[in-house]
């Protein structure tokens, strides 16, 4: 079984707003100014999973600083879940800040979700270490849900999308909850490559690590940095085919291996 923890589907409507949507939400701007940055449904991912041979896929929101934009997003998501028989698996997304979060992350658990993300703090105003980051803790822990993470790596190329969460913030949060079941986008923006300071590897051995837009990123020898128990496989869908991340793994096997990470780990979500 091959498990894509890591990819993007939007609302048809989003997609026909894309141009006015572009203006009204920096990120969504910043990240999908370009023509050339695509925009995919749910039957778009699902052909492309029977393309590429992956059984489920982990689709994810979107960080809107609207949030009757993250609620709709979030239905498209549930509702492509529930739809799937299983193949697709819903992590909602909200805005902390904004009235009305918590509310939200409770309807989607019942709803479904067994995560939230991709979280992007920064991009929607709010900080990961104030009042908002413990209400999300609180709500990971009663509701028993997975939290995944983008990370900014600190140093490296720019890109559009590459902020939304300094890898120190991440870190500190990770770091003061460690029940939590914590995913790091994109290597968690290189923090197991500090793993040789001691209180930073006892922090990343209770965390995951996906492995989304990496040959972006990284060379091929990043991933023997990260403990393979540790490991995710994430494509980025749409960024990166599904068929071109699995054949760009230095090992075919590889992604059934950490295929079996993602699945214990989602055991721990709520079900």
């Amino acid at each position: 079984m091959v498990v894509d923890f890591h990819t993007h589907i939007f609302p048809p409507q989003v997609i026909e707003a894309r141009h006015d949507l572009l203006r009204s939400d920096s990120t969504f701007g910043e990240m999908y100014a370009s023509p050339r940055a695509r925009l995919a449904t749910a039957p778009d991912l699902l052909a492309s999973m029977e393309r590429a041979g992956v059984d489920i896929s982990i689709v994810l929101g979107f960080a809107w600083r609207d949030q009757d934009l993250c609620r709709r997003h979030n239905d498209y998501l549930l509702d492509w879940a529930a739809r799937s028989g299983g193949r697709l698996v819903p992590f909602c997304t909200v805005n902390l800040a904004a009235p009305g979060a918590v509310a939200e992350v409770e309807r989607c658990a019942r709803a479904g979700a067994r995560g939230l993300g991709e979280l992007r703090p920064e991009s929607q105003g709010w900080d990961l270490a104030g009042p908002e980051g413990e209400v999300l803790a609180e709500l990971a822990r009663r509701l028993r849900l997975v939290l995944l993470f983008h990370v900014s790596e600190p140093v490296g190329h720019r890109y559009p999308g590459k902020e939304g969460l300094s890898l120190a913030s991440f870190y500190r949060f990770a770091a003061a909850h460690q029940d939590l079941a914590i995913v790091g986008a994109h290597l968690g923006g290189g923090l197991p490559f500090f793993v040789a300071m001691p209180e930073v590897r006892e922090t990343v051995g209770r965390l995951y690590f996906d492995t989304a837009a990496v040959p972006f990123l990284y060379g091929p020898e990043a991933y023997a940095s990260v403990p393979q128990e540790k490991l995710l496989f994430g494509s980025d869908y749409p960024l990166l085919e599904q068929e071109r991340a699995l054949a760009s793994l230095p090992d075919p096997s590889l992604a059934r291996r950490w295929s079996e990470n993602a699945l214990r780990l989602l055991a721990c979500a709520r079900r």
